[in-house]
């Protein structure tokens, strides 16, 4: 005679429980992995940024234009990766002062403020990421080499 099984109330339950486990899992995992990849798109706007505006500031010691081209260089590496909101820009030079001598060090450093992903646009939630370059001021005018 066959037994009867009698119903065990877990039963069928575990597809159930591994979807709601995944769930739960993955929507965080996918969202560090957006949030790390707008950082590291920051990181490299920022860097980037230094160092393109740092080899024009170099290049372009007595240029009146060089400080537009230097904006526009920044603006340019911000744009390409993503970074809409506004950076800061510094440049300082060393020894202080001397920009524009020859054997000097010009330093830019870029900051900018990454928003969070998915966050919305009244919270002030960022993190900051900067960026930095020093070159030394070209050796020879531009006709001069």
């Amino acid at each position: 005679m066959p037994r009867s099984r009698t119903a065990d109330p877990e039963e069928g339950s575990a597809g159930i429980e591994f979807l709601a486990g995944a769930v739960l899992l993955l929507v965080p995992l996918v969202y560090l992995v957006v949030t790390l990849g707008a950082l590291q798109a920051a990181a490299f706007a920022t860097e980037g940024a230094a160092r393109g505006a740092a080899l024009v500031l170099s290049r372009g010691v007595g240029d009146p234009a060089v400080g537009e081209q230097a904006e526009q260089v920044v603006a340019l590496a911000l744009e390409d990766f993503g970074v809409r909101d506004g950076a800061e820009v510094e440049v300082t030079c060393r020894p202080a002062g001397e920009c524009g001598e020859r054997g000097a060090e010009i330093m830019v450093l870029v900051r900018a403020a990454v928003a969070l992903p998915l966050v919305p646009d009244g919270l002030p939630v960022t993190i900051p990421v900067e960026g930095t370059a020093t070159l030394p001021v070209a050796r020879f005018e531009a006709g001069e080499r």
